[in-house]
């Protein structure tokens, strides 16, 4: 009774957690702020996958939720990209969609996607998304990379080419 009242998904300990969230829909992303600022999280917001790239460079963000359907990049492009960057390999990206097809899901997973939660969502389930990928440890959400030097704008999802990023 008194779980439902306030937190009911807080076992993850999502407060404290940095949280981006990537729609083109002005409501989904304030419904989203809502929500996890009430859970204590800090949020990043973006309007769509080519906006959210630098803001993914300069905040390391713990966890990632993007809309599939959006401008300019979409959100298997998106995905793709932070999964291909090695600094951001291991961050979790939960797919947002109205759709709620096996095929939509499936092409999520082949992106690398952790995650597909349907539109409209629920409080609870968006909490419950982000306790079941928060990092075991909050303080250690950017991997250990405290000062990356020369991250100017996204530098670090320009060319995925075969350098990955390493060699300069």
């Amino acid at each position: 009774m008194t779980e439902s009242a306030a937190q009911p998904t807080a076992p993850g300990n999502v407060g404290g957690l940095k949280v981006m969230v990537i729609d083109d829909s002005n409501t989904i992303r304030r419904s989203a702020e809502i929500f996890l600022l009430q859970a204590g999280c800090q949020v990043i917001l973006a309007e769509d996958g080519f906006s959210a790239l630098p803001k993914i460079a300069d905040h390391q963000p713990d966890v990632i939720f993007c809309d599939i359907i959006m401008p300019r990049l979409d959100g298997y492009q998106t995905c793709a990209l932070i999964k291909k960057n090695p600094r951001f390999a291991a961050t979790p990206v939960i797919m947002l969609s109205s759709k709620d097809g096996v095929f939509d899901r499936a092409r999520g997973r082949m992106v690398g996607s952790d995650e597909y939660l349907t539109k409209p969502f629920t409080r609870d389930s968006l909490l419950a998304a982000l306790a079941a990928h928060a990092p075991s440890t909050l303080g250690a959400g950017s991997s250990g990379s405290p000062g990356a030097p020369g991250t100017s704008g996204a530098g670090p999802f320009r060319s995925p080419g075969p350098g990955d990023g390493r060699g300069g």
